[in-house]
């Protein structure tokens, strides 16, 4: 049996082209999976959440008037704290109850901490009262609350 020698000829200019087409595949596929697998910061940023995003109201009654306090988080940060559907009457009763909530509020922004609030003895009483509703709010914002509530 005789064989025939077969010859092939490879140009340099397909073997570079192929050469290239093939390295950028490579890297194409290196970028998919770099940009589509799961992300190991996701899992940090859950566990450093300490709020469900959102606005949460909690109510005082002074002298038989509704005082409605409303605390917006985000995910770990309290992001405003302010009164709401607040009436006159109650601005005139209590004409501090605003200037003390401004600095528990700006106090609370700064630290993200309602156990470093510090306040004066001339207004210890509308102070406590105060930060015992911010409390309340946030405890219905707290991811603990709302994961011991589902189960």
């Amino acid at each position: 049996m005789r064989s025939k020698t077969k010859i092939v000829v490879l140009h340099m200019k397909e073997l570079l082209y192929t050469g290239l087409f093939l390295l950028l595949g490579i890297l194409f596929v290196i970028l998919l999976i770099i940009m589509f697998r799961p992300e190991k910061e996701a899992s940090r940023d859950s566990a450093s959440a300490l709020y469900t995003p959102g606005i949460y109201t909690t109510s005082m009654i002074l002298n038989g008037c509704s005082v409605d306090l409303e605390v917006a988080v985000d995910e770990s940060n309290v992001t405003s704290i302010r009164f709401v559907n607040l009436e006159d009457t109650v601005t005139t009763m209590y004409p501090l109850m605003q200037p003390a909530l401004d600095d528990i509020a700006s106090q609370i922004y700064q630290n993200q901490n309602l156990s470093a609030v510090k306040y004066s003895d001339d207004n210890r009483y509308t102070a406590t009262v105060l930060l015992e509703a911010i409390s309340a709010a946030l405890e219905k914002a707290s991811l603990d609350q709302i994961s011991n509530s589902s189960n």
